[in-house]
């Protein structure tokens, strides 16, 4: 039996995208959470060897090594030196948070290039503008997304992400072109609708018509370098988010897991690049908000 789940496991890593998402979006609730998989693989070790099970033992190698393919990466530590060319952070702010000012103050104290936040909502957005300001002399704000920068920003404009099913005002994305010291880099920043996880599966219709349209926003950029930096509300491995995973580059190290805050299971909030890599990924200190920031290094390519 210990075998036999061994060999699930493996197969499951392995062929997640076999598992169909046409009904209650199953493909895509396994994949939000593929990496806990490996916490199963220890339990079963543990009842391979009270089992004394030769078998069992070696039925876990296959999943051993499919958890270290699709995930051992993230885990390593960096390699050569790289050049990091921007540092960003992202991070949800979260429309309750009590302290908007130390949330400010602690998100530029990691001393980024870049910072976008979402659930901007006023008077808060008032004190991320006065405490950013010096920091960050550019800034623009679109709906309830922001992006704060060290360099110039040009050709801001909003980016609509809103499905078809959400009715009255609904702004949730920005572009704009950051003119960096290694040249032009379009930024876009974006909030995805939230998902729900139900009796009847996952509920992500309207996330995953906002990654479309996100997807087809970027695939259109004509700027060659870009960056995109949101509460996508899904992980890299969510197809759901195959719109935006499949044109761009994701972080090379670190898990980064970041919501929710209290005891973070997946980090949706995700730092991504086309023509550029992003190097490394980590969580910054809690905040007010139910989200830990992410900040991450990009190599301008």
């Amino acid at each position: 039996m210990t075998a036999a789940c061994a060999v699930l496991t493996a197969g499951l890593l392995t062929f997640h995208r076999v598992v169909p998402n046409s009904v209650g979006r199953l493909g895509s609730l396994v994949e939000s959470f593929l990496p806990w998989l490996g916490l199963g693989i220890v339990l079963l070790f543990g009842v391979a060897l009270l089992r004394r099970s030769a078998v069992a033992l070696v039925a876990l190698l296959l999943p051993v090594a499919a958890w270290t393919y699709l995930f051992g990466g993230l885990l390593l530590p960096g390699g050569r030196p790289v050049v990091q060319d921007l540092l960003v952070v992202q991070h949800n702010v979260s429309d309750e948070n009590p302290d908007p000012a130390g949330t400010a103050l602690a998100l530029a104290g990691a001393e980024p290039d870049l910072i976008a936040l979402q659930e901007l909502v006023p008077p808060a957005l008032g004190v991320y503008e006065r405490t950013l300001a010096q920091d960050f002399p550019y800034h623009a704000v679109r709906g309830t997304v922001g992006l704060w920068s060290k360099h110039p920003l040009t050709g801001v404009r909003v980016v609509d992400v809103k499905p078809r099913g959400v009715t009255g005002p609904w702004s949730r994305g920005l572009r704009a072109v950051v003119r960096t010291p290694r040249g032009e880099v379009a930024a876009y920043v974006a909030h995805l609708p939230s998902v729900r996880v139900r009796a009847s599966g996952l509920a992500s219709s309207w996330r995953d018509e906002s990654a479309g349209l996100l997807g087809e926003a970027v695939a259109a950029e004509k700027v060659r370098t870009v960056i995109l930096l949101g509460d996508l509300n899904g992980t890299v491995d969510d197809r759901g988010l195959g719109p935006l995973t499949s044109r761009m580059n994701r972080a090379e190290r670190g898990f980064a897991l970041s919501f929710p805050a209290a005891f973070p299971v997946a980090r949706i909030d995700q730092v991504m690049a086309r023509s550029a890599s992003v190097v490394r990924i980590r969580t910054l200190p809690a905040t007010g908000s139910d989200h830990l920031p992410v900040a991450a290094g990009i190599t301008l390519h």
